[in-house]
Parts: structure tokens; C-alpha cells; sequence
């Protein structure tokens, strides 16, 4: 039993990747499934979509690695964090579409919020600004919205969770309803000082009790598979969420730390050590996972579309085929040519929160073409982490000495120079690129005893590629000013409802 399978339930695909003890990669299996957009500015997904591909790929991910099932001493989850699935709990099914962190219907809802004088206590308890982007107001309006739900929450015969609970009452044929304190910490709904659900929030939202998880550690053993899923019970042995779990990978355990996880979004955290830091720059504060009866903190920044802007040139646009082929066609131009993109698709996340912001094209002239159109995308990228890192690093009073990254975009190299570039410091790639797995795969191994202690997974990370940064300084500054401009063109665009 020296073998982790790490469950990686993203916004675009599951993954499932097995690792072995000393951390390496044994096997990936990876299935995409569909995204739903009823109206503009609401993304959903179908649950149901999301467990038939999950357990899908761990079955093959496990016969790739060619191994069986009983080799694997536990299984370690991450997931996107946010999205909010409410279900039957006889029935196993879901009311309706989980709706997915990206999704803006509740802005309103949080505009009211505010008006009634309620942020600065949400703010204070749960280290969170009032947003759509978090699961409480997600789950209000599905009890308000969803015919009957309210009466049948109220009633104890619904479950909420965020894609680990939802994922684990699954696996676990319905016996574990759980989560773990860094899932719950992004909920609106968990007292980050207290470590434990809140009343008087519920309160505020209108959301009963009865309907959470419970919480358990992030590590440890959490829950157990049913026979029925994999054909012999394993150990559920980690849960995090995909930011905190990459920050786990990255092994950013002591305070001033930081990552960038490069994915549909774009997440930064710094690790704070056992104190929550309280932000004056519109940053959250967050649990960062919950080992050994405590908790660590982080502060993070969040960028609601990274990765995602490279698949609308794919999907919306139609201006590449794959997304392998941004990085050549941007890198056939020697710059952007004036252009900007601010991808603003569903608002603008850290240091805005401007939910009403819209996508936006600038600077096009006769001379513009498709590359610049890509460069200026990978660019918004790079510029949107700028803002986070001149954020974080005035909250914490530290100058970051390097940038550890990871996720899919990290491959483009363009993208990683002008990163390094316009933020002034070494931007590090680790040798092993799944860090978000990586992390739960830690978790779970710990979990299980694979691992005696965090002593022994420290020594396993390694750099492998390093970007050092190239541009003069003055150069860099032109860039992050016309960047600027362009956001002022796209803030506040849609008409508030």
C-alpha cells in the first residue's frame, strides 16, 4: 500500500493522478465535461456530470499506473472550492445544476447585503468580502429559488456541500456528509478565529444548519469508499481545496511564502502561519488547512479568469484550434502592438471585486491581427497577478523574493518570462508541475502514516524551470500603466440588476 490517489476536481475536467511515495507521478487520467451557461453572467455545472467523470478517471488512472486497487493506501481530494451543489439526502440527487464559483447571479443579493449593513461583520468572521464568488449567497438562492427546497432543508432531508462533500457522500455511498475547515473557510458561512460555522451568519443568509457538512481535519482518516465504487474500501485521507492544496504542494509552509496557481482562474496565496492577517487591499484571508488541531492561514488573491481566456480564443473567438497553440502564435509578434485585453467575462476579482465588469478589447488598430489579439490575452494574465502581488505585499509588509507557480499555463514560457518580467522577481516552477494533486496526494499520505510527518515531504520538492526577470524596469512600469487604463474601460460595464 505505498501508492496515493489524488482526485483533482477542477472547473473545466476531473483528473485523477496516482503518485507514488517519493512523490512522483505514476499515472494521470483527465476527462473534460460540459459547461452550462443559462443566461449571461450564470455557469453551472451538472453534479451528477462531475461524479460519473471523477470516478471515471480514478478507475483509470489506477489500471494506468497498473496497480490494483489494494495498493493504494488512500485516496487525498482537492476540488474547486466555491461551487455549491444542494442535494436529496435519501435520494442521493441533486435539486438542480451546481452553480460554479464563477457565476454572478447573486450580485444583487450582495449588494443588498451590504446596503443592510452586514459586510463588515462578514468580513471580520469569515476573512471574505461580500461577493457572488463565495457559496453562501450561491446556497440562499437555490433554498429560495429551487421549488420546495427551503421547506426540505428546514426539515433536515437536504445536504449542501462544496465539490469535496459532494464528492465524499458519493464515494462513501452516502455514509460521509463532511468538509474540511479550508472548503468551509470560503463558504460565507464559517468563523475562520473559531474554526467552526457560524449562527448569526447562517442567520443573515437564511440558511439552516441542518444542511452543512461536518467539519473534519484536512488530514487524517476522514471516510471510507464503499466496496460499491472501486471494489474494495479505501481510506479517504485529505481534503483541501485546489489553492490551498497547490500551497501545500509547493510546500509554502512558512509565513511570507507564496504561489501562483495558473488555471481557470488565477489564485495567490501567502502563507501567514498560525494568524490570520486582516487586509486593508481587498485581499480574503482563508484557512489554510487544518492539520494536527490547528490551524494554518494564508492570504489569497483570486482571478476569476486566467486560463479560461485562452479557451474562449479556442471556443468563443475561434483563432486557435488548441489551446497549445496560443503561446506560438502570440510569440509570432514581438509585442502586443498596443492591444489590451482585460478579460473581465464574469467581473473582476482581486483587488476590484467589481462583479459588474465586463470583458474588453483596447488599442486595436488596421494593423492589429490575431497574434496581438493572443499576446494581449496571455498578457492580461500576467498583469492581473501584478495587481494581486502589489496587493499582497502591502498588506504583509514583505518584498517577495520569488514567485512559485504552478498549473497548466505555467507550460507557456512566454507567458512565465513576461510574468518574471513585469513583476520584477524569479518566477520558480517546480519540478513536478501537479502541485494542486500533489498537495491533496500530501494530505492523504499523511493521513494514512505513508508519511511520518511534513519533515519527510519537505525534501522531495524541487525546482525545475527558474525565470529571471529580463525587462527594464522602466519598460515594465509603461506596460502595468497602460494596463491600468484598459481596466478603467471595462470596470462597472454591465447594468446592475
Amino acid at each position: 500500500m505505498s501508492y496515493i490517489l489524488a482526485l483533482d476536481q477542477g472547473t473545466t475536467s476531473s483528473r485523477a493522478i496516482v503518485f507514488d511515495r517519493a512523490g512522483e507521478v505514476r499515472a494521470v487520467a483527465q476527462k473534460e465535461f460540459r459547461q452550462i451557461f443559462p443566461r449571461p453572467g450564470w455557469v453551472e455545472h451538472d453534479a451528477n456530470e462531475i461524479w460519473a467523470t471523477q470516478s471515471g478517471v480514478a478507475m483509470e488512472a489506477i489500471a494506468r499506473a497498473g496497480i490494483g486497487v489494494a495498493e493504494v493506501a488512500a485516496i487525498g481530494i482537492t476540488n474547486q472550492r466555491e461551487t455549491t451543489v444542494l442535494w436529496d439526502r435519501a435520494s442521493g440527487l441533486p435539486l438542480g445544476n451546481a452553480i460554479v464559483w464563477q457565476d454572478r447571479r447573486t450580485a444583487a443579493a450582495c449588494e443588498a447585503l451590504k446596503a443592510a449593513g452586514h459586510e463588515a461583520m462578514f468580513n471580520a468572521r469569515t476573512g471574505l468580502l461580500l461577493d457572488p464568488y463565495f457559496s453562501g449567497t450561491k446556497l440562499a438562492w437555490m433554498l429560495d429559488n429551487i421549488e420546495g427546497a427551503r421547506v426540505a432543508a428546514e426539515a433536515g432531508r437536504l445536504a449542501f456541500g462544496t465539490i469535496d462533500s459532494w464528492l465524499i457522500w458519493k464515494l462513501s455511498g452516502g455514509k460521509s456528509h463532511i468538509t474540511d475547515a479550508s472548503n468551509a473557510s470560503r463558504t460565507l458561512m464559517f468563523n475562520i478565529h473559531r474554526g467552526d460555522w457560524d449562527d448569526e451568519l447562517l442567520e443573515v443568509l437564511k440558511v439552516p444548519r441542518r444542511v452543512l457538512p461536518q467539519l473534519v481535519p484536512s488530514s487524517g482518516r476522514l471516510a471510507e469508499t464503499s466496496r460499491a465504487v472501486f471494489g474494495a474500501s479505501i481510506p479517504i485521507g485529505g481534503i483541501a481545496g485546489d489553492q490551498q492544496a497547490a500551497l501545500f504542494g509547493q510546500r509554502c509552509t512558512t509565513p511570507g511564502m507564496v504561489k501562483n496557481t495558473y488555471g481557470t482562474g488565477c489564485f495567490m496565496l501567502m502563507q501567514t502561519g498560525a494568524n490570520p492577517v486582516t487586509s486593508k487591499n481587498k485581499l480574503l484571508t482563508t484557512t489554510a488547512w487544518r492539520l494536527g488541531g490547528h490551524d494554518s492561514y494564508a492570504l489569497e488573491g483570486s482571478v476569476f479568469v486566467a486560463g479560461a481566456v485562452v479557451q474562449w480564443l479556442r471556443d468563443g473567438l475561434g483563432i486557435i484550434r488548441s489551446a497549445a497553440e496560443v503561446g506560438p502564435l502570440a510569440a509570432s509578434v514581438p509585442d502586443n502592438g498596443g492591444v489590451y485585453m482585460v478579460p473581465a467575462f464574469a467581473g473582476l476579482g482581486t483587488p476590484h471585486w467589481d462583479p459588474y465588469a465586463r470583458g474588453t478589447i483596447v488599442g486595436l488598430t488596421r494593423g492589429s491581427t490575431a497574434a496581438h489579439i493572443a499576446r494581449a490575452a496571455l498578457e492580461s494574465i500576467a498583469y492581473q497577478v501584478v495587481n494581486m502581488l502589489e496587493a499582497m505585499q502591502a498588506d504583509a509588509g514583505i518584498a517577495l523574493g520569488e514567485l512559485r507557480v504552478d498549473g497548466g499555463a505555467t507550460q507557456n514560457n512566454l507567458l512565465m518570462q513576461f510574468q518574471a518580467d513585469v513583476l520584477g522577481v524569479r518566477v520558480v516552477c517546480p519540478r513536478i508541475v501537479e502541485t494542486t494533486a500533489l498537495g491533496a496526494a500530501y494530505l492523504g499520505g499523511l493521513g494514512a502514516g505513508l508519511w511520518r510527518d511534513e519533515t519527510e515531504i519537505d525534501a522531495q520538492w524541487q525546482a525545475g524551470r527558474i525565470f529571471e526577470p529580463a525587462m527594464r524596469r522602466e519598460e515594465a512600469a509603461q506596460l502595468c500603466a497602460q494596463w491600468r487604463r484598459a481596466l478603467t474601460r471595462a470596470a462597472d460595464w454591465a447594468v446592475h440588476e
